[in-house]
This record gives structure tokens, sequence and C-alpha cells, in this order.
């Protein structure tokens, strides 16, 4: 309730008034509707269900009908201003505290006393009633008003435009109609219940509407209202219209928006990816407003500066994500390099690589992408790739095997064999140890290039280095050794790879069987049956090479089932 000039100057005229014994609720108007319903029924907290099934009918004689037979007395000795002042100050302040049955109370006292209402009287029942959503007392008391002939002000449409919020729409039509009749113009605090009622809906549209009715007229929002519609529209995924109502509304008054708010509009500007927006407002929360915002905000705004090439506010992430005792993951990591790759700067990507190591953390392949499709456009990149390792090197900083693997990686998919072969024996001198996947994109290429014997020396040296191959290395192998004109190796790998307790996979048999099909090999029959003991289905192509499954029924290899297992040299295995 807004503060009355004459409360404060009346606040020691409390001491003149009686405080009188009640044995019955005071009426405000005749019938007694008002106060017998707060005495039965107080108001309750929350009314916001009240029009769950549907709104009421409401005809025009049911507010007559409220109106008493014989209004609040006109002809009792007229009491003096001070008297009815100080209970207003009364009333006033169990609206304020919300408690509705000394508020009853003190009207009948004020009764009792002979003292006659006046417009603060009326405007703070009509501010309990909007408080607790009670629009039927509320436009009872603007029955009552009229019967005394006291016309509402600004101060008592506001308030029942709060007590209307959860009544029909018509209702709150019904009150701008009476405002425009009466002449009233709106004020902040009145088209802040008015907005307020969109909010709740989530109406965005209509409440920027009134927003920028209140900005032609000249009225500036309430904080709460601006914090709102801020708060809104950054959940409804307009991060841009979000932080312009921000710093306008700061431009213009000299009131601050909540932390929260600024936190909202960071969130929903690196959700929707918004650069400019988290660029300004991630300085603002961390530095100005000194917010640590929580790991996922963090995480939003590292995506954020990965996609748009901003690896300073990505470093600054990670420092709040350390400060906030976050343990790092290879997540955190991956849009620092990222966002270095978009600005080529493949050297501190290549460095950040040894920094995950240092925060124990592994990389893996998926980290190194961003560097490998920056890097793998030519041969000139990839050179400057390895002149970058050779540099950090030389500066004694510590070389990861990943940095390594990423320039063979990319080497292969130029299809430079010599290159990433050269790159390969470099590791030494880096000081670096080739791992499992190394091997594996060193195969990769020699398969493209169908280089057997470089692959068998890969697989010496493998072995040599005490690195267990995995059922990657053994499908590469196959694969390569099918590439050959002699072929039988792919069996003995294939054997030891279930020896190993590792499955093939649907590509192994598929490959296995395109080549013996069309070495015209018998053996695809049994590689047939294997693939669907493993539960793999026959594609329609590869059906359609072997001739169709009737064909691979009627071999001998698929007729051979229930009756014994035979190798892949065509004898039983027992």
């Amino acid at each position: 309730m807004l503060a009355s000039p004459s409360r404060t100057a009346l606040t020691l005229t409390r001491k003149r008034v009686a405080n009188q014994a009640v044995d019955a609720p005071v009426a405000l108007y005749s019938n007694g509707t008002f106060s017998q319903r707060l005495q039965r029924h107080p108001p309750p907290q929350d009314r916001s269900q009240r029009y769950a099934s549907g709104p009421p009918a409401r005809a025009e004689n049911m507010r007559a009908s409220r109106i008493r037979n014989q209004p609040w007395s006109l002809r009792q000795p007229p009491a003096s201003s001070t008297g009815t002042a100080a209970f207003n100050l009364r009333l006033g302040q169990f609206v304020d505290i919300g408690h509705s049955t000394k508020f009853v109370t003190t009207l009948k006292e004020m009764k009792e006393s002979g003292l006659r209402p006046d417009i603060l009287t009326y405007n703070s029942a009509m501010e309990l009633f909007g408080k607790h959503a009670m629009d039927e007392e509320a436009w009872a008391l603007i029955d009552d008003m009229k019967a005394l002939g006291i016309s509402p002000d600004i101060e008592t449409f506001r308030f029942l435009l709060q007590a209307v919020r959860y009544a029909p729409h018509e209702a709150t039509w019904s009150v701008l109609k009476m405002m425009k009749e009466a002449g009233v113009e709106h004020t902040e605090g009145s088209y802040a219940f008015l907005i307020r009622r969109y909010l709740v809906e989530s109406n965005l549209e209509m409440a920027f509407k009134l927003l920028v009715e209140m900005e032609r007229r000249g009225l500036t929002p309430t904080l709460k209202t601006a914090e709102e519609i801020i708060t809104l529209a950054a959940k409804r995924k307009m991060p841009r219209l979000a932080l312009e109502l921000a710093e306008n509304f700061e431009a213009s008054s000299v009131r601050r928006l909540g932390m929260h708010v600024w936190v909202s509009c960071l969130l929903s500007s690196s959700e929707c990816l918004y650069k400019d927006g988290v660029l300004h407002l991630w300085a603002k929360v961390t530095n100005e407003l000194k917010v640590l915002p929580d790991e996922g905000c963090a995480l939003e705004v590292l995506h954020t500066a990965g996609r748009h090439g901003l690896p300073e506010l990505a470093l600054d992430v990670l420092r709040v994500l350390k400060t906030i005792d976050v343990e790092l993951r290879e997540y955190h990591f991956a849009p620092i390099i990222e966002a270095f790759c978009r600005t080529s700067r493949i050297k501190e990507a290549l460095s950040t690589l040894t920094s995950l190591r240092q925060n124990n953390v592994e990389p893996n392949a998926d980290t190194t992408h961003c560097i490998f499709e920056s890097i793998r456009v030519n041969t000139d990149a990839i050179d400057a790739a390895w002149d970058a390792l050779e540099s950090l090197h030389a500066e004694g900083q510590t070389i990861d095997i990943t940095a390594v693997n990423v320039v063979i990686q990319a080497s292969i998919a130029l299809g430079d064999l010599r290159r990433a072969f050269g790159t390969y024996q470099m590791c030494t001198e880096l000081g670096v140890k080739p791992t499992l996947d190394t091997y594996h994109f060193l195969l990769s290429g020699c398969i493209a290039a169908q280089n057997r014997e470089l692959g068998d020396r890969l697989i010496t040296e493998l072995k040599e280095a005490k690195i267990k191959p995995d059922a990657s290395t053994y499908e590469r192998l196959i694969v390569l050794c099918l590439t050959g004109e002699t072929y039988e190796d792919a069996f003995f790998y294939l054997e030891e790879m279930k020896a190993e307790k590792l499955s093939p996979s649907l590509s192994v048999y598929e490959a296995i069987i395109q080549r013996c099909v069309l070495a015209k090999d018998d053996r695809y029959g049994m590689a047939l049956e294997e693939l669907q003991q493993f539960g793999y289905d026959v594609s329609p192509a590869l059906e359609r090479m072997i001739g169709g499954k009737g064909e691979a029924r009627n071999s001998k290899y698929g007729q051979s089932r229930g009756q014994g297992t035979r190798g892949w040299n065509g004898r039983d295995k027992s």
C-alpha cells in the first residue's frame, strides 16, 4: 500500500483512539456481505484457482444487490479528520502485514466511534482485496463507495486491477472502461498490475505493448515490472530484446536491476549463441557485479566462445570454473581449442592439449577434431602445424601425443601416407610415445594406399611397443589383408580376433564376403553364416551381390549348420 502523507504526521493520534472489544464484525456496506465474509472465510493466500472451472456469470443487478439499504449513516455526528486519519493509519498497517481479522475489528471500532470513512479507508480495504485477489468483494466495495458519493481515485483502480488479476479478462476491461469514464489516467502502479496479469500468462507481446504505451506517456515501469518483463524475454529466447530492455531501463532510471536479471540475460544470450550479448553480459556479471555463474551457465558461454572464435572469453570462463572448484573435464577444454582454431591460432590450440594432461584430463580424437578440420585443407597447413609442434618443443613445452596424432590424421586425410609415416617416426625427437590411435590412423592410410608391407611393419612395431590391439585394430588388419592379391591372413586375423573375445563388426564380414564373391571363393558362405550367428542382418545390397539368400543357403557352408564346424581352409576344425 502506498504511504499516505497524513499517516506519518498523525502517528501520535493513535493513542487517542480507544480500542473497543468487539462481539461481531462491522459491515462496510449495509447487508454485511464484506464483514461477514471476512469473518467466516478469511482472505486466502492464493486465489489463483478461483476460476479453475470457468468464469462465473455476472449480471449488473448482482452489484446493485450488494449496495446496502441504508448507507453508512450520514446522520451520525461528524467526526474529526484526526480520528479518521488515525484509524486509516491502523488500517494501513494491518493491510501491510496481511492481518485481515484485525482489519475488520478496526473497521467496527471506527464505525462505533461515529467516524465516517473516506477515500483512504476504502483504498485500504481495496488494497486488502487486491492482495488476496478478492474480486467480488472489490466490486462490492466500489458500489459502496458510490452509495456514499465517494469517487474512486487512481489508487482505488490500481488495487482493483490487482483484485481482478485471476478473473476473466472482461473484468480487467471493465476497470479500464471505468477509469476512462472517470477521467483517471494510468500511473506506474496501475500499469504494473495490468502488465503483471499478462506476465503471469507469459504473454510477452501484450506486456511489451503496455510497456511501449507507458513510454509514450512518459512513465517509467516499476523495478519489479521491468525485471519480470526482461526475465520473461530472456526465457522466451529473445536475448537481444532482453538486453536492450535492461540497458534502457537502467539508463533512464536511478534504480538498478537485480543480479538475477543480468544472469538470466547472460544465460539466454549464451543459449542462443548471441555473441555480442555474451561478450557484454559476461564482463558485466563477473567483473562489474562480481557474480560467479554456475557451471551450467559457464558451459553455455564456453560453447558461444567456441562457436564464434573467442579464445580470451573461453579462457576467462575456464578461470571462473576453477574459482568455483569445478572438476575440469574434456568438454570444458574442447570449446577453447575450437575458439583457437577459428582464429587460426593452431599453436595455442596444440598447446591446450598439454594443458588437458596437466589438469588430469585425457584428450582424444574428438578433442582434436577442430584442429584436424583446420589443418586438413592442404599440406601447407599441415606443415604449419608441424612447425608449431617443433616450436613448442624448442620452448621447453611438453608435447602431447594427441597433437602428433592429429597431424598424422590430417596427412592421411590428404592421402599423403609418406608425410604421415614421417611424422610418426619423429615421435622420439618430440619426446612422445605412439598410442593405439597413432597406429589406427596409419593403418587406415595403409588401407587407402593398399600398402600391405607398411601395414605389417606397423603391426610389428605395435607389438614391440607392447600395445594391445583392440577390435578396431583387427578390423583394419583384416581389411588391409583383403586389399592384396592373397588374403589368407584376413581369416587368420579374424580367428585371432575371436580368440581374444572380440566380436567382429558387420562391416568386417561384409568386406570378407564381398572379397570372396569377387574372387569366386566359396568361403563367403561360411562368412555369411557367421554374420547371421552374430545376429547381423544381411543388407539388400550384399544379397544382390551374392545372388540372393537362396544361393547362400544352398551353398555347402550354408548347409553345414549343425553338422560340425568347418575352418576357413574348408576342413573340419575337429
